[in-house]
């Protein structure tokens, strides 16, 4: 079944007191669930320039996560996007197939990100997460994020713009542009950290 994810994304200044500062609002209004380090691997045609449309396989905690969205821009705010979200668990034994499958479809790997996150669940409504990221060569970010049914997806906003309020956060620091396209502007991709790469030292 596919999930609405209805986010927004929120950029810290990458310095202690910021952070520090950041870390406890979020702890005024959430409780700690856990922490993670988060490996992205994301796949698309080979393509000039930024790809249209592409999916990500996260490898965390002995898993493979295959993960893929489309964007509904139609539901879009300034400050608020709506995503579908389709997840799948692959099974770790048939990771190299898959690639194998990826590659003779014409799917290459093109960027990887990788990022430590503190994931915390709002005191008021436990649909709601709040990350605190730090990305890769990027710098850190808070994350906003509910996933709803589409008929809650008012509420979800809500419920979002309520956090928003509740942190403190000026509308000029919410960023929602994709963190592969931040990389991608940036012309990193951190290939020595390829998936594929792991999976060929194996064979």
């Amino acid at each position: 079944m596919a999930w609405l994810e209805v986010e927004t994304k929120i950029r810290v200044a990458d310095v202690v007191q910021s952070i520090k500062d950041m870390r406890e609002r979020i702890k005024k209004i959430a409780k700690l669930k856990k922490k993670t380090k988060k490996g992205d691997d994301y796949f698309a045609i080979k393509r000039r320039g930024y790809p249209k449309k592409a999916f990500r396989i996260r490898t965390e905690k002995g898993k493979c996560i295959v993960n893929f969205k489309k964007w509904l821009k139609k539901y879009w705010s300034k400050d608020v996007v709506v995503k579908e979200e389709f997840e799948f668990e692959l099974p770790k034994k048939s990771l190299d197939n898959f690639l194998a499958l990826l590659k003779d479809l014409g799917f290459e790997e093109w960027v990887k990100k990788r990022k430590v996150n503190e994931t915390y669940i709002y005191n008021k409504d436990k649909n709601v997460s709040i990350e605190l990221n730090r990305v890769e060569h990027l710098g850190w970010f808070v994350e906003i994020e509910y996933l709803a049914q589409p008929k809650d997806m008012n509420k979800a906003k809500k419920r979002i713009r309520q956090v928003l309020r509740e942190l403190g956060v000026n509308q000029e620091d919410i960023d929602n542009t994709g963190y592969t396209k931040m990389l991608w502007d940036k012309g990193i991709r951190d290939r020595k950290f390829f998936l594929i790469k792991k999976v060929k030292k194996k064979l």
